[in-house]
């Protein structure tokens, strides 16, 4: 048997990670901005400006990683988890930013002509920093599936897409050393920052799903299944008022069960837990609280003339998603 005492003092893997991952975010600022004023090259100086936004965007990110996992409470009944939307929100605007200075910059320099020096040691330094990136990233992403975390998959994410930075400045680095085409410095700088702007717009794209309760349309079609085999195996007599909604690994669902008019409310009961067991098999990584209200099959009848329900949006708009 586990000694609870271990348990209770052993580490949270995702607070680990996020701060292996801040950690590791310092070591690459610093590295990349002495490769900067170390060369003066723009694309270099890409390659350190998005780090400077993910030092910043990693330490919005830890809060709310430790903020998302906070117990529900008197104000927030539903929990604290949509702040990873926020977050992701957050650092899509932030790597925007950054994409649009680098654009700028780049812009300038492909103009002015850039002035460029020692770019050995600064393919060097950046290429060793790429390779660190893709460690942690791959180690970001895998924790943050297997803990089914949005943040830290997010934050991989974006490591990753750092890594895919520095190894384009790499190449157009060393294209510059190998041909001496100074101008091809600038344009590896933009086509970084084209790429970083389409990053942050899905970033943001995300966190307004999210957000917005925008929901998954697979996810959908397993709960109406689920429904619709539990109405043939005569568990129950029909449903309606069908709704889900995902605040990152916690899943809500609510519905309406229908049961012949004559059974007993402990019978009707028990067959609600028969569905909501079903359901709950359908998202084994996730924490799901099912919300049942049971109704008796003639519903017509049952409620005084007048009673009105709100709209059944996943029944009348069908399997369409």
């Amino acid at each position: 048997m586990e000694n609870p005492a271990a348990h209770r003092t052993r580490r949270d893997p995702r607070k680990v990670a996020m701060a292996t991952s801040l950690f590791v975010s310092l070591l690459m600022l610093a590295g990349k901005l002495g490769a900067y004023f170390l060369t003066g090259s723009a694309a270099i100086f890409s390659d350190a400006a998005e780090s400077v936004i993910h030092v910043i965007a990693t330490a919005f990110v830890g809060f709310s990683l430790w903020y998302a996992v906070q117990p529900p409470d008197r104000g927030h009944p539903y929990g604290h988890g949509k702040i990873a939307y926020f977050s992701s929100g957050f650092e899509g605007s932030l790597i925007l930013a950054a994409a649009l200075s680098i654009l700028y910059l780049s812009g300038k320099a492909l103009i002015e002509g850039p002035a460029l020096r020692q770019l050995g040691a600064g393919l060097a330094i950046t290429g060793a920093l790429a390779l660190v990136n893709l460690a942690l990233g791959v180690f970001l992403i895998r924790t943050g599936r297997r803990h089914n975390s949005l943040v830290l998959v997010s934050n991989g994410q974006h490591v990753l897409s750092d890594m895919w930075t520095s190894l384009g400045v790499v190449v157009g680095v060393a294209l510059v050393w190998l041909t001496g085409l100074a101008w091809l410095d600038p344009v590896v700088a933009i086509a970084v920052g084209l790429n970083l702007a389409w990053m942050a717009l899905r970033l943001i794209r995300r966190a307004y799903a999210g957000l917005m309760e925008q929901v998954d349309g697979q996810d959908s079609r397993a709960i109406l299944s689920a429904l619709d085999r539990a109405a043939q195996q005569r568990l129950i007599a029909g449903y309606h008022q069908v709704r889900h909604r995902r605040v990152n690994d916690q899943v809500w669902i609510e519905y309406h069960l229908q049961f012949d008019g004559g059974m007993q409310l402990a019978e009707a009961h028990a067959r609600s837990h028969a569905v909501e067991d079903a359901l709950l098999t359908l998202f084994p990584k996730d924490q799901v609280v099912v919300t049942a209200h049971l109704e008796p099959d003639a519903h017509d009848d049952a409620h005084p003339d007048g009673h009105a329900e709100p709209a059944d949006p996943l029944r009348t708009a069908g399997l369409g998603f």
